[in-house]
Formats: C-alpha cells, structure tokens, sequence
C-alpha cells in the first residue's frame, strides 16, 4: 500500500507510534458508537486495533496532516461483504472531532475514491451510516453518492443491539461523471 497525497493530507499505512493519536479521539463517546465500535478505554486498546486490524487490512490509511506528523482520522476501502462480488468495496472512516466541519474527510474520501476506481477497478464502491449519524449522512451526500436505501437489522454492535443501515453506492461511470478532473488523483500527482 502506498501512501496518498491530498491538498492538506498525506493518507499513510498506521503505525504503531499512532496509538496516542488515535486513542484521543477513539476514546470519545462522539466516534465509536456512530461506526458501530465501544470507546477505547485505553492507549493500550488503541495500539492494540492499530496492530491487530488497521496494519492487516490492505487499504487503511492514517489521515494525517503534514505539518504536524498528527493523525486526525482514519479510512479505508475493505471488501463489501453486503455484496456477491469482489469488485465491491465500502467506504469507511473516523475522524477526530476536533478537525470536524473543516472538509478534511470529504478531501480524503474523494482521494480514496479515485484510488478504488482507478487503481483498484472497483465497480462499484458503498458506504453505510447508522441512522442517527447525520455527520457521515452529509459526507456522504457531498461526495456524491446515490441513495440505495435502508438495510433493516443488518448491523449488531458491540453492545449487542441491532442497527438500521443507510446504504449508498457510487459506480465507477457516476464517479467519473461527477469528478472529471480527479483523474490526476491517482497514477498522477495527487498519488505518492
């Protein structure tokens, strides 16, 4: 995995000395329970997903703002275990909320976007949001996704209950039509 570049962003492989980083805002009430995760109680719960999930899944990056070396967020393309083909990935993401309101995950969403049409060949690309996340529902509706519908009971959260999903899908000639100057974000020089 390589690492990408956005305007204010460098998206990068996590790295274990991110632990401090990510538990600042994976500790928060206002994070986890809207992906569908517990709060971290500790630095050590954050190395620990640094270690055993973020590094083995393929494409998850650690937002981070050049300036500082401070990871902010982070998202990722994974394989969409909703749908019956291996050209479907899902979106997902996390962001501190005190880099909130400020455009940066719409900047890295679109990044990753470009990297899953273009590098990837991804058909097709989702993302999902729980009903009370109006947070991701406008990322979302910004970066141009179509609307699919509501997927009932289809998420059990870590504290066992049962969650609506909000689906959205973006194909690869709807990406295209609606970012036709994004080409240059990958295999050009928005891709490092």
């Amino acid at each position: 995995m390589r690492n990408l570049q956005t305007e204010r962003l460098v998206l990068r492989k996590w790295q274990l000395s991110d632990a401090d980083d990510l538990y600042e805002y994976a500790c928060n009430p206002l994070v986890g329970p809207s992906a569908g995760w517990a709060p971290h109680q500790s630095r050590q719960d954050s190395e620990t997903l640094i270690r055993t999930h973020f590094r083995c899944v393929t494409f998850h990056w650690a937002m981070v703002l050049p300036e500082h070396g401070k990871v902010i967020g982070g998202i990722n393309l994974t394989r969409d275990l909703k749908r019956n083909y291996l050209g479907a990935r899902t979106l997902g993401y996390s962001m501190n909320p005190a880099y909130w309101g400020n455009g940066y995950m719409t900047e890295a969403a679109r990044t990753i976007l470009a990297f899953g049409f273009y590098d990837l060949d991804c058909g097709i690309i989702s993302v999902y949001h729980y009903p009370d996340n109006e947070r991701s529902k406008r990322v979302i509706e910004r970066l141009g996704f179509t609307y699919e519908g509501v997927l009932r009971r289809s998420s059990q959260l870590f504290d066992g209950q049962l969650h609506d999903n909000w689906c959205y899908s973006m194909t690869e000639e709807e990406f295209r039509r609606n970012y036709r100057e994004s080409r240059h974000l990958s295999s050009g020089s928005g891709v490092r």
